[in-house]
């Protein structure tokens, strides 16, 4: 049960700081992070507003996730979050592909890492044991 719970920490603090930096830098550095994937931002300040907007959405979501390492009462929610990010990131890179057209090398792989670690943390939730509250009853 303690290495159970070791690998889950370690899970959720691999992931959660993995979308802080991401998050972090769609927020702070939209144009300079998308650029070494080969997107060209530019000064548009609509797209730039989405681009923000997004990434604190994901930085705000990963800092849950890496909080529940830490805080038992939000480890289920954080292991939730955190296979919902990157399934859906994955699964939505993959209908663009569809949609779209094939993006760029260094994109795909982006997709295949999203999807693996999504699976990961899937797997994580459904063999997770249902911890026990203070006052006995089991909560999942």
């Amino acid at each position: 049960m303690m290495e159970n719970t070791l690998r889950l920490k370690a899970l959720l603090i691999v992931t959660g700081l993995i979308g802080v930096g991401i998050g972090g830098a769609i927020l702070f550095i939209p144009a300079e992070f998308h650029g070494t994937s080969g997107i060209v931002i530019g000064s548009d300040e609509n797209l730039l507003s989405e681009m923000r907007a997004a990434g604190g959405a994901l930085l705000a979501c990963a800092l849950i996730v890496f909080l529940g390492a830490f805080i038992s009462r939000l480890t289920f929610t954080a292991l939730l979050l955190s296979t919902a990010l990157y399934l859906s990131y994955g699964a939505s890179r993959l209908v663009s592909m569809f949609v779209d057209g094939l993006p760029s090398s260094n994109l795909m792989a982006v997709t295949v890492f999203e999807l693996g670690v999504g699976l990961v943390c899937a797997l994580a939730l459904a063999t997770r044991k249902p911890s026990a509250n203070p006052d006995g009853n089991a909560t999942a």
